[in-house]
């Protein structure tokens, strides 16, 4: 299961990234659109010339353009110069073909983020999932182990409480051949030369078995407390984790996953 979590999370984080270089590269591409846009070439300038002066040899010019002034003709370059002016660059005209594929590679980009998006969404859903199935599986086993832990208590302290009965019931018998009757008829079948002696012995040997007896009893009894309070423990850990699991269960039935069946109920 952590392998499981662990690839899941490998690939939710490789898809962030993909996501974040899509959005990089979109706007530089953006960017650099604008960018040529905005930048024109620059005008060329201006070639001034200066007129020439025509030798008297000259062919005779058009009246517009020549200008006699005794031997000398002046010939205009006006019109030359006026025609030999650069003429401002007209601004290039962006082609419709190549605005129109910007604007399909901005679509397919846009598509392919809400792609991404989506598919991210979905991968977070399942990843919460599964942490949500495991949690579940977690407290079942939990439930499980409590169980028997409370199972277990129980068989010890119905071990204790009959292992406390047969000692009372031991330590009666004790104390009925503690009475001097029953000293002394046990004691006249010994034949015994000295009976007070014998009285005594046997005596002696019931008062030390009554210890014995009593010593166990009171560490079985110790035991028993200890067990009781293990044992309500243990069931109320027992309780709060079937309520906790019921909780659970409800709210999974009320929102099931997509396209997934409703957990099964355990067997009580």
């Amino acid at each position: 299961m952590a392998v499981r979590l662990r690839n899941f999370s490998k690939l939710f984080i490789s898809l962030g990234l993909i996501l974040t270089f899509c959005l990089i590269e979109g706007e530089a591409q953006t960017r650099r659109k604008r960018t040529r846009r905005t930048s024109k070439p620059a005008a060329a300038k201006p070639v001034i010339t200066n007129p020439t002066i025509a030798p008297p040899t000259t062919p005779a010019q058009p009246a517009e353009n020549v200008a006699t002034t005794g031997d000398v003709k002046i010939i205009s370059t006006a019109d030359q110069t006026a025609n030999t002016e650069p003429a401002e660059p007209a601004e290039p005209k962006k082609p419709k073909a190549a605005a129109s594929s910007t604007q399909a590679s901005q679509q397919d980009m846009q598509q392919t983020i809400t792609d991404l998006s989506k598919q991210v969404n979905r991968l977070a859903d399942k990843l919460s999932q599964m942490q949500e199935d495991d949690r579940y599986q977690l407290d079942m086993e939990r439930l499980t182990r409590a169980e028997q832990r409370a199972e277990q208590l129980r068989m010890q302290l119905v071990d204790v409480q009959s292992k406390i009965a047969d000692l009372e019931s031991q330590l009666e018998g004790i104390e009925f051949a503690l009475r001097p009757e029953n000293i002394e008829r046990a004691t006249a079948t010994y034949g015994s030369t000295r009976p007070e002696e014998a009285r005594q012995a046997r005596q002696r040997q019931l008062e030390n078995e009554r210890n014995r007896v009593k010593a166990q009893l009171r560490i079985l009894q110790t035991s028993l407390v200890r067990l009781e309070v293990s044992c309500a423990n243990a069931d109320s850990e027992v309780d709060l984790l079937r309520a906790k699991l019921q909780q659970r269960r409800e709210q999974m039935e009320a929102n099931p996953p997509s396209g997934e069946s409703k957990p099964k109920k355990p067997e009580q």
